[in-house]
């Protein structure tokens, strides 16, 4: 039997955070990224919420027996949709693909109690650096809603647990695309 796959946009498309094999290019039909904040999470993340218009780049790779459990430990906030419709990939046959949304009534918008960790960011715009090079990086930004929320900047004590060391250039980078959007950066989750 083929191991499933579960189809990453976020902090998942860097490789560096995970150890799931078999990671390839990947696009997922009727869904943008968006800014979110639950009662389950200290700080705002990324979740895909429902846009028939839009297609967004990410990753899948595998989940070696179907063990689910380590990634959904991770992805805890999260519910687990099926989206093997709506994944374009690379792959032969059709292999059972996941996607990991937030329902839509437990979405808020991030605040400034709950903001999105620069350390965070880092990590994901590092993985579509690496996977799609900086037209990924634009792309992401473009399909990507609610950059109006406020953006704590943690680089020098990171929050994520899962946080990577940037380069020189990344960061000049990221640095200007996040410049771009609007975000507004603050130093404190209550300034």
């Amino acid at each position: 039997m083929t191991a499933p796959y579960f189809f990453g946009y976020g902090s998942l498309v860097n490789t560096a955070t995970h150890g799931y094999g078999g990671a390839q290019p990947a696009r997922l039909r009727g869904w943008r990224r968006a800014w979110v904040h639950t009662d389950l999470r200290e700080v705002a993340f990324l979740s895909a919420v429902p846009c028939a218009a839009s297609t967004i780049g990410g990753l899948i790779a595998e989940v070696p027996g179907a063990d689910w459990a380590a990634l959904d430990a991770r992805e805890f906030a999260y519910e687990r949709l099926p989206a093997s419709d709506k994944v374009q990939h690379g792959l032969a046959g059709s292999p059972e693909i996941s996607v990991y949304a937030v329902a839509a009534d437990r979405q808020n918008g991030a605040t400034e109690q709950h903001p999105i960790l620069l350390s965070y960011l880092d990590v994901v715009l590092q993985g579509y650096l690496q996977v799609f090079g900086e037209p990924g990086v634009l792309d992401f930004i473009a399909t990507t809603d609610g950059w109006n929320a406020p953006l704590l900047d943690d680089r020098a004590a990171p929050r994520y647990p899962r946080h990577q060391r940037l380069s020189r250039a990344e960061r000049a980078l990221f640095d200007d695309l996040i410049d771009s959007t609007g975000a507004r950066r603050i130093s404190s989750a209550h300034d």
